[in-house]
Parts: structure tokens; C-alpha cells; sequence
């Protein structure tokens, strides 16, 4: 499929006209009752999921008497980190919190836009870039809701609501089959993290054996990093682990940093050694805040001052799948500030406790340690390494999608228009 010969084909000789999301559709101006939203009609930006994974039901509900309403085809968007890409197009009526945009088609232009068609329009990388580019903030950017219902849209065959309508189907359908294989794929791994974490928390919870719960202030120490921002980052330099990045760009160990720092800022910065665990003290849900990633590079690495390197005598990789049990996440749920940025209190989570096995016995309780390891070590590759199973699969699944969904949606434009 070629994007000339196939738009071609499709258009069969129809204009596209370009137009301005605002042109179209609007933000929700409608309102409802809180009291009436439960959980799975309650949308906030922690139950949107990253990288365009829809939505999941909601474990806290509003605490305001009235909140946006959205409807069946409106497009939900996160408005905080647009990175992040979390878009949702909505299958029932609800209501959604003031960081969760409901974009709704005008009425006038209802029998014009495929619900279905501006939905993948709005989860492209193109408009997710757009959006990055006039974004307001730094530390915790937002999406500019002016500029974006400034976004250019094509309609094809405006002329004609039937025909565009039709063109409109069309790239849908094909665009569903796709995802359709990748939502398969991608239900085959939840279902085996969901086995992986009952393994995991069932291995951990030494309901057999000689174990000691002991808080995380008694194993080691906490060491806060120092801030440095993106205009300190270079190609090469200092390796550096940003907070940001412990949630979407790690896992539960890493021998690499995502990034580098300049190196005359050496002196200034603090840094995790080979065998600590780095922790993030915010996050956009309670879950991110306080997630771990054991440090098991050659060499130190430079750390955000929103980290902390947690530094103590056992097995690193322990620790962080401890960290992960959702015995572990009830627990440090209890010392999390939920304010605008959710934020963890280093003095209570100190005292969270984790198992030691064989507490009287260093060398037996690391050996413990690395046998408990090796077995986990062996669920993480199938669930979250990008190179083998259905990880890798589902990845060259979107990236086939993505390719296909580029095609279909490159409408020629006019080169004065510019989005």
C-alpha cells in the first residue's frame, strides 16, 4: 500500500479541507452530579493509561459536588505530561476531572466527522507532537487548550457529508483490524502480568520460612538527588536517571541511563552507586509515586533530586520486586501526600517494612535472595522485555499500525497550510 496510490484511490478525486479542531468540535461545557459517578464512569488522569491504552476504572472518585460531563464519541485527553499520549475515545456517559479534556463534535458537524475517524486523528504522533510544541510548564507541562483547538484536521469531501462520511469509515475499519490484533496481544499479556504478580506477591509473602519484616530505614539510608533540568541534558556526558523516567522508561532494574548530563556539572550532582535502588518521590498516581529501579550499572549515575538512592547490603533486584508487591504499594500508599502532585513522605515510607529471609544469616539470606531473584528475573522477561515474547510482538505490531495509520491519514495539504 503506497500513501500516494492508496489516498488516490480512496479520495477518487475528492478536495480535503483543512480546518481547525475549534471549527468543529468544542470542550464540554456540560456538567453533572459527582455523586452519581462511580468508578467506571469516572475518568481522572491517573485512570487514563499512557501511550494511547485507553482508560481503566477508576480507584478514587471525585471530591467535588460537580465535574465535567462527557458522552458517548467525545475524545477524553490527559492534560498533564501530553507525553504521555493517554487519549481515550468514550463508550458511556460520565464525568472526568478538570485535568482530563472532553473534546465534543459540534452538533452542526455531527453529520460531517466520524467520532471514530477524529479519534485517531487526536491519538496520531503528529497531533501529540503539535501538542508538546504548546505545552505551558516545565516541571509538570499542560496541554495549551487554545492551541489546541487550533490544530488543523482534513475533512475529505466536505462538499459531500455522505461520500466524506464514507472515506471517513473506510480508514476506520482498516485502522480497527489493526488494532484489534494488537488489543489481542495485548489482553495475552495482561493476563500473564496479572500471573506474574500473583507469583511474584505469593513468592513474597514467606507465608512459610524463616523470615524478619524489617522497615526500609533499618536496611539502609535514603540519599536525596540534585536537580538538573532538560537544558543540562547532552548526547554526551554524566549518566543520569530524571524521575520522570523511572515510570515510563524503566523497569525494575537497569544497567543503562536514558540520559546524560553535562559534565562540568559533576561536582554538583549526587549519584546512585552500582547495587542502589533509585525512588521517585512524586508521580502522577500512587503507583508511580515511590516506584523503584535497582541501579546495576559498571559505574555511579547522576540522580534527579525528586530521586532517591535508597543504599543498603542486599540484593538490589530483591528489593525492587519487593517494592512492587501490592502488599509493598498498600503500605506506601499510607505516606503519600495527595496534593496537586502526588508526593511521598520520605519519614514514613522509611518505615514501610520488607522481608528478610533467614535474618540471622547474611550469606544464606542472600542466597535466598538471588534464588528468589532468578525466579522473577524469568517472569520480568516475559512480560516487560522488549526483545523476546509477546512484548516483542505487540511492538511490531504498533509500529505496523503506526505506519498504516500514517498512510491513511496523509492527506495532501496545501503548502500554505500549516498545522
Amino acid at each position: 500500500m503506497s500513501s500516494v496510490s492508496f489516498i488516490d484511490k480512496l479520495l477518487d478525486g475528492v478536495e480535503v479541507e483543512w480546518k481547525a479542531l475549534g471549527d468543529v468540535a468544542q470542550y464540554s461545557s456540560t456538567r453533572v452530579d459527582a455523586d452519581i459517578i462511580d468508578s467506571t464512569s469516572f475518568v481522572g488522569v491517573d485512570n487514563l493509561v499512557a501511550n494511547k491504552g485507553g482508560r481503566m476504572d477508576a480507584n478514587y472518585l471525585p471530591n467535588t459536588s460537580r465535574i465535567t460531563a462527557y458522552e458517548p464519541g467525545d475524545i477524553l485527553l490527559g492534560n498533564i505530561r501530553p507525553y504521555l499520549k493517554k487519549v481515550w475515545r468514550a463508550t458511556n456517559s460520565g464525568g472526568c476531572s478538570g485535568d482530563v479534556l472532553a473534546i465534543r463534535i459540534l452538533d452542526a458537524h455531527k453529520q460531517v466527522i466520524d467520532s471514530n475517524f477524529l479519534y485517531y486523528l487526536l491519538s496520531s504522533d503528529a497531533f501529540f507532537s503539535y501538542n508538546m510544541q504548546h505545552v505551558k510548564g516545565a516541571k509538570m507541562p499542560r496541554g495549551n487548550k487554545a492551541a489546541i483547538l487550533n490544530y488543523l484536521i482534513p475533512i475529505p469531501c466536505p462538499e459531500n457529508h455522505i461520500k466524506s462520511l464514507e472515506i471517513q469509515a473506510e480508514i476506520v475499519r482498516i485502522l480497527d483490524a489493526f488494532t484489534s490484533l494488537t488489543a489481542e496481544l495485548t489482553a495475552e499479556l495482561t493476563a500473564r502480568k496479572k500471573q506474574y504478580n500473583y507469583y511474584r506477591d505469593k513468592l513474597l509473602s514467606f507465608e512459610d520460612g524463616e523470615v524478619a519484616w524489617k522497615p526500609l530505614g533499618e536496611i539502609g539510608e535514603f540519599i536525596r538527588g540534585k536537580r538538573f533540568t532538560k537544558a543540562d541534558y547532552v548526547d554526551d556526558g554524566i549518566s543520569a536517571i530524571h524521575y520522570g523516567e523511572i515510570y515510563t522508561r524503566y523497569g525494575a532494574f537497569t544497567t543503562q541511563a536514558h540520559s546524560q548530563v553535562r559534565s562540568d556539572m559533576a561536582k554538583t550532582l549526587r549519584y546512585a552507586q552500582p547495587g542502589d535502588v533509585v525512588i521517585t518521590d512524586v508521580g502522577e498516581t500512587v503507583e508511580d509515586v515511590g516506584k523503584a529501579v535497582a541501579w546495576l550499572g559498571d559505574g555511579k549515575v547522576a540522580i534527579h533530586d525528586h530521586c532517591y538512592a535508597f543504599r543498603h547490603t542486599m540484593n538490589p533486584k530483591y528489593i525492587s520486586y519487593c517494592m512492587q508487591t501490592a502488599s509493598f504499594i498498600a503500605e506506601k500508599a499510607k505516606h503519600v501526600a495527595r496534593t496537586k502532585v502526588n508526593t511521598l513522605l520520605m519519614t514514613g515510607f522509611s518505615k514501610v517494612s520488607i522481608p528478610i529471609p533467614y535474618p540471622d544469616d547474611l550469606e544464606k539470606s542472600l542466597d535466598e535472595q538471588a534464588r528468589i531473584v532468578s525466579i522473577l528475573d524469568k517472569f520480568n522477561a516475559l512480560t516487560d522485555s522488549i526483545s523476546e515474547g509477546l512484548p516483542r510482538e505487540i511492538e511490531l505490531r504498533q509500529k505496523q499500525y503506526e505506519y498504516y495509520r500514517d498512510l491513511l491519514l496523509s492527506f495532501p495539504k496545501p503548502e500554505e497550510v500549516v498545522a
